[in-house]
């Protein structure tokens, strides 16, 4: 019997269910796998001196989902797993979500002080991807839907970087990026918070799926816990280039696995949402409701 594949979200959960044998106490065969392919990091070409505006990159974790992940359970942001649930690309996991800390930044030195001075100004985020959602939703109260400009420049490690580099006025990240974010000086403008989904395959074993988010949650308490004891494998999945810079000991704890059903009605206003945004081209959409998307 091959392996049950799990792939890593840069979190800490899957980390100390290992350390602590809660996947082995489950009863499950598993390994990490580390995809690369997934169309979130841009590519070296794309790298422009400061004077540039940064290259897009019109790919993101709906199109790897849509690719195929090697992956018996992998994760995204809800909006984008609900799409691919929905059409056919997998299944979501029905009993669990974790949610991750997340927002606008701009550098330390930047002008933009609140979330109207964002208005027209380019806002760097993953396309088809958590950033991207996340960003439009937090907005919503503060600007027209006109004035919201986005630029889709990679994921959270391209974002970051450009940051830094002051190649982009302003950037949505998450998790390990949102605290380097906070420790190289940059400021957040607008908190966006957000859910991130479970993506499985239509033909994944449930029980081994329901193994992997038993030892999640045991893992979960120990972070709630104790959360010092964990932070150090936040390395494990952080660029080597920031391991001299930043100090992951003083970093929060990142995604809170939660295990909270995922409700038709979440199902369905998140659906609704994503499609009034016009973001999903037609031949991507699916048809799938969600007992059919859902796995419970």
């Amino acid at each position: 019997m091959s392996k049950f594949r799990i792939q890593p979200h840069g979190r800490l959960q899957e980390w100390v269910a290992k350390e602590k044998g809660y996947f082995e106490d489950e009863g499950l065969d598993y390994e990490f796998v580390f995809g690369r392919d997934d169309g979130l990091h841009a590519p070296a070409s794309t790298v422009q001196s400061t004077e540039q505006a940064p290259a897009e990159v019109k790919t993101g974790a709906f199109e790897s989902m849509e690719a195929g992940r090697a992956a018996e359970v992998s994760s995204a942001c809800h909006w984008m797993v609900n799409m691919a649930a929905s059409a056919q690309h997998g299944v979501m996991w029905g009993h669990g979500y974790s949610v991750s800390p997340s927002g606008i930044f701009v550098p330390g030195d930047s002008p933009i002080k609140t979330p109207e001075d964002l208005a027209n100004v380019e806002i760097g985020v993953g396309y088809h991807s958590g950033s991207h959602f996340t960003t439009m939703q937090a907005l919503q109260p503060f600007l027209k839907f006109d004035d919201i400009k986005l630029r889709f420049i990679g994921g959270p490690a391209d974002r970051i970087h450009m940051l830094d580099e002051h190649r982009i006025e302003a950037a949505t990240v998450f998790g390990m990026q949102y605290y380097i974010a906070e420790q190289i000086g940059c400021r957040r403008i607008v908190d966006t918070t957000f859910m991130i989904g479970f993506l499985a395959p239509t033909d994944v074993d449930g029980d081994d799926l329901a193994k992997y988010f038993r030892a999640l949650q045991s893992a979960q308490r120990d972070i709630d816990l104790a959360p010092e004891k964990y932070k150090h494998y936040f390395l494990e999945e952080l660029e080597p280039s920031w391991h001299g810079r930043v100090d992951v000991r003083a970093f929060g704890t990142g995604e809170r696995y939660v295990a909270e059903d995922y409700t038709r009605d979440m199902y369905e206003a998140t659906h609704d949402f994503t499609l009034s945004l016009n973001t999903i081209g037609p031949d991507q959409l699916g048809a799938s409701r969600f007992d059919e998307a859902i796995l419970v």
